[in-house]
């Protein structure tokens, strides 16, 4: 018991600093407790988690319900997440019963780890480690994003995604060109349109026929 509660304080320890050492809006570790509802809802989830684990009925559904009203973001108690994730500002997100996300993991507002029917079994996406969820992203079904992933905002991923890719675009598509800054985070203003690119390409030689007639 008292080896439990020691992991459990470790990992919330790690999920405040995470947050200070990265979020420059963040100016004390006192900030970050009162104030971050991503870290209010992991605490939360990590509890639920355990009594979930210990297969104790319905209270863990009800604290995830209540965290969601309080933070705005649902975490189902059978997921399974790492150590160290940010879920910056959260409001909107949603993670589903039987996803699983590795360590260091970055998620923006209006994320969705989600299923895409009624299957059963394993219907969540896995998460590698040091993956970024841009905003809005929506990742669905039982696929797997390997690790030191970016998913632009917006997108909607529905197949597999090796790892060191970067996805964009509705159905999400693996860009080869990523924009990061010096820090190797993503510049989601500055994300590449796949098909625009593609377009490009074909009207460039579109354009080189006519001139070859």
């Amino acid at each position: 018991m008292f080896t439990t509660i020691r992991r459990g304080i470790s990992k919330v320890n790690e999920d405040i600093r995470v947050i200070y050492e990265n979020d420059p809006a963040a100016k004390n570790l006192l900030e970050v407790i009162l104030c971050y509802p991503g870290l209010h809802a992991l605490i939360a989830y990590r509890f639920a988690h355990r009594l979930y684990k210990w297969h104790i009925p319905l209270i863990p559904r009800h604290i995830s319900y209540l965290t969601r009203i309080i933070t705005g973001i649902e975490i189902h108690p059978g997921a399974t997440i790492g150590r160290r994730l940010f879920i910056d500002h959260g409001e909107g997100v949603v993670i589903g019963e039987t996803t699983t996300i590795g360590d260091d993991v970055l998620i923006y507002q209006q994320v969705t780890l989600g299923g895409t029917g009624k299957e059963t079994g394993k219907r969540h996406p896995t998460i590698g480690n040091k993956v970024i969820l841009g905003a809005g992203a929506k990742v669905l079904g039982n696929i797997t994003i390997g690790d030191n992933v970016r998913i632009g905002a917006g997108s909607v991923v529905i197949e597999d995604v090796p790892e060191n890719s970067t996805v964009v675009g509705v159905p999400g598509r693996i860009t080869h060109r990523a924009f990061v800054d010096d820090n190797g985070n993503l510049m989601h203003n500055r994300i590449p349109d796949p098909i625009t690119c593609e377009l490009n390409r074909l009207k460039a030689e579109i354009e080189i026929l006519k001139e070859n007639k």
